[in-house]
């Protein structure tokens, strides 16, 4: 009973998710442009709704990492009295995350970029170009992991019949 409830809500929740990440991308699409561009003069385009996007990415971020930590925490914390070694195992999930981003903190490159706008000028530093790097180094390591995790699975999955 409580296993088809759980299914249920998720199952809910994916289709809200979903629908409103549909709606916001229809919106950044085919929203239009933007009223009193700067860039109303020129060929580049300036979404209507682009803060929209962004806060919805922000948002959707936010989750994810909030589920990690979240679950994370709930899974040592449960497992802790009865199995410590996988409470261990739990925990190491979370060391093994944040020490992905410390070395690709380490790894991004803090010389400021050139001809960028005034607008931006704030942002040309090194904590703000590291910080940068640090996230897109992750999402490539993270997205390196999950395909050879995948693979490996299809692998072992293929041989162990």
């Amino acid at each position: 009973m409580a296993v088809k409830k759980i299914r249920k809500i998720a199952n809910w929740i994916l289709w809200a998710v979903s629908a409103t990440s549909i709606a916001v991308f229809v919106l950044f699409f085919f929203g239009g442009d933007a009223e009193n561009s700067p860039y109303a003069d020129t060929q580049l385009w300036d979404p209507k709704y682009m803060d929209s996007l962004i806060y919805w990415i922000y948002i959707m971020f936010g989750l994810a990492i909030g589920a990690l930590v979240g679950f994370g925490v709930f899974s040592f914390s449960t497992s802790l009295k009865a199995k410590p070694k996988a409470a261990l195992a739990s925990l190491g999930a979370l060391i093994g995350f944040g020490a992905i981003l410390v070395i690709a903190y380490a790894l991004g490159d803090a010389t400021p970029l050139p001809n960028i706008n005034a607008d931006s000028q704030q942002f040309n530093v090194p904590f703000w170009l590291k910080l940068t790097d640090m996230w897109i180094y992750s999402l490539y390591i993270m997205f390196t992991l999950c395909t050879l995790s995948m693979l490996g699975g299809a692998f072992f999955k293929f041989f162990n019949k």
